[in-house]
């Protein structure tokens, strides 16, 4: 059975060897977008335009070298999310950690099983997805929770920061948070978007709702009044968000911990 193509995920495969290039996309075509690439250099210029997934990657390419291309999307905010499995002929323990100190996600030696480099991608983009709706879904998770490594985790504790700082903000907006965390619009969409699976928009709202969260086990306040300090004209906008997010009112939010 084959998903549709909107809910598939997009695996970028770099090989300089196109026999490998497409055995790999054979076997992972009937569950994933493929595309491939014959070198590092190739991989960025895709990635300036396109969003993915996840990378495949050969270590010995020309031009740029897996060890380089990993490096730089890792240190690169923009990528620095995205899972990066490593494929290599060398079987020494030394070439293992090297990928793992270039900040590799998984290491595959070849010659590897099909089954085996499938059920790698599953696990990591799963994990990926379980983190995301633990985060969603609870009251509690902070933001940096779905962060997956240190640069990612900067970012999303900067970002953070800068939505409670203004929460109070109805109009607080992307355009602002851009500026401060020193990006173009459109690159913070994509980043939010790929770390979080939401749009910069659906995170402020959830961080709002979040921040009321702590608001009303604090105790200290009504719950109109932690609606305007979180940045909702109207209380009862700001109820039917939290039950929406969380699947519980404030009112009973609060009895249920309090009990």
């Amino acid at each position: 059975m084959h998903n549709h193509a909107t809910s598939r995920s997009t695996i970028l495969i770099a090989d300089d060897h196109q026999d490998i290039l497409d055995f790999i996309a054979e076997v992972l075509g009937d569950s994933y977008i493929i595309v491939k690439a014959n070198n590092g250099q190739e991989v960025l210029d895709y990635l300036s335009e396109h969003a993915v997934d996840l990378i495949v990657s050969d270590i010995m390419m020309p031009y740029i070298d897996g060890y380089e291309l990993c490096t730089k999307l890792k240190e690169d905010i923009t990528y620095s999310h995205i899972p990066f499995i490593m494929l290599t002929a060398k079987i020494s323990l030394q070439s293992k950690i090297e990928g793992l100190k270039y900040g590799a996600d998984a290491y595959i030696e070849k010659p590897f099983s099909p089954s085996f480099l499938q059920a790698q991608i599953d696990s990591l983009l799963r994990n990926r997805r379980h983190v995301r709706e633990h985060y969603n879904k609870s009251p509690v998770a902070p933001l940096q929770s779905i962060a997956l490594n240190k640069s990612d985790q900067a970012f999303l504790e900067k970002l953070n920061m800068l939505i409670l700082k203004n929460i109070s903000e109805p109009c607080l907006s992307v355009d602002m948070l851009a500026d401060n965390m020193n990006m173009s619009r459109p690159t913070l969409y994509r980043k939010i978007k790929a770390v979080s699976d939401l749009s910069p928009n659906e995170l402020i709202n959830i961080t709002r709702l979040k921040r009321a969260a702590e608001l009303l086990l604090d105790g200290g306040y009504k719950i109109y009044e932690i609606s305007t300090m979180v940045g909702f004209n109207w209380p009862s906008h700001f109820t039917r968000n939290f039950q929406k997010q969380f699947g519980v009112g404030p009112k009973e939010y609060v009895e249920v911990k309090v009990s």
